[in-house]
């Protein structure tokens, strides 16, 4: 956010507040140890740079300027005031109608979990968010989604969801804007050159309004835990070297047998030490998953996988996940390279914690994060 627009929502607030191997993995539960006006999304650009290098930051221990600090998301400079301000946290369709993107590649982190039928839907968490002109598409949200937007005290954008959702939205802490409460839509608008119900849209200053006029507070609430991910900065980066033979080649990562319709995989570029998400785009070809805003493909410098347990609702295939839990595993992947993980979620608004196996909470490069969340039973394959 701009200084001189951000000085003047939080005086908002305050008035309103008065494996070379190949790798096949399977869960073990018991395992311990990314601007376009408003009303025209129009067309997709050609695709530009694959990403923001970091590898000509040679020293980022000290703030480029005064007054910034660590960004809780991503662990890189931002302003002070910046950092005040909650995320949000955006609920994104992913099948092959939804595609392309705005805005995707602007996001901290993103979370990517199966709903009914085994659709992909993604979770975008934006900080700087005010000044973005076309965010989404969006569609519904479900309770797993809202657990993790949770550990971030982001405010939760949706385009309603299933009944079972009612409870955890009627909460008290629950704060989040629904297109389906009348007094949210003007925060939403429909690109009518796009089919339903893949045409929904947001924008920053739609959102700000609608945070204000519902009087929640822009500022983080002491909810969460001080310190979400654990970081090391870009000139100590965490090379997984420490961990010997267990720690793995993986410069290709391949989630097709977790996410059997967008099929995605990321791709490892020792340049800039990103990982490139590529997925099914349509007509039986797959390609770089470009943001149509940016231009940019979606790249991460840390990516999770988490197993997670899961029942199915009824008939129509929805679903709930073991969100609280302390017995399965996963995976962390940076720098072409993996490790075995365990992790822990203890709370709804504490943290999802990740250990390596000797119990150590695993040590975070400096970035952005993809968190792919895997049913129990599915496998993907690393190299």
């Amino acid at each position: 956010m701009k200084k001189s627009r951000i000085w003047l929502v939080l005086a908002a607030a305050v008035l309103l507040c008065a494996c070379s191997q190949n790798n096949s993995v399977t869960p073990n539960p018991t395992d311990t140890g990314s601007g376009l006006s408003q009303g025209s999304v129009g067309t997709v650009p050609e695709p530009g740079p694959m990403g923001d290098s970091q590898t000509d930051l040679l020293d980022d221990t000290k703030p480029p300027r005064e007054g910034m600090v660590r960004s809780l998301l991503t662990n890189e400079w931002v302003d002070a005031d910046v950092a005040q301000i909650r995320p949000i946290a955006v609920i994104i369709p992913n099948e092959i109608g939804a595609v392309p993107h705005y805005n995707l590649s602007e996001a901290s982190v993103v979370y990517e979990a199966n709903v009914e039928g085994r659709m992909s839907r993604l979770m975008a968490l934006y900080e700087n968010w005010d000044e973005l002109e076309t965010i989404g598409n969006i569609r519904s949200l479900r309770t797993y989604f809202a657990y993790w937007s949770f550990e971030w005290d982001a405010f939760l954008v949706h385009s309603g969801g299933p009944y079972f959702i009612d409870d955890l939205i009627a909460e008290p802490t629950t704060q989040n804007i629904d297109d389906h409460v009348g007094a949210n839509t003007a925060a939403f608008f429909r690109d009518t050159s796009r089919s339903m119900p893949h045409n929904l849209y947001t924008t920053g200053q739609g959102l700000l309004k609608a945070i204000n006029n519902k009087g929640y507070s822009l500022t983080y609430r002491g909810l969460t835990d001080k310190n979400h991910f654990h970081f090391t900065n870009l000139s100590n980066q965490n090379t997984l070297t420490q961990y010997g033979d267990d720690a793995k080649s993986a410069v290709y990562i391949d989630m097709s047998g977790c996410y059997p319709l967008t099929r995605c995989y990321f791709e490892y570029n020792e340049a800039d030490g990103l990982y490139y998400r590529s997925q099914y785009l349509s007509g039986g070809t797959d390609g770089p998953h470009i943001d149509a805003v940016t231009g940019k493909q979606l790249a991460f410098k840390n990516i999770l996988v988490q197993n997670i347990v899961y029942e199915e609702l009824g008939d129509d295939g929805y679903m709930v996940f073991g969100c609280h839990d302390n017995s399965m595993d996963g995976w962390y992947f940076t720098n072409g390279k993996g490790i075995h993980v365990n992790w822990e979620k203890s709370s709804d608004y504490g943290a999802t914690r990740y250990y390596d196996d000797d119990g150590n909470e695993i040590l975070m490069n400096t970035g952005k994060t993809m968190i792919c969340i895997v049913l129990e039973g599915s496998n993907f394959t690393f190299r």
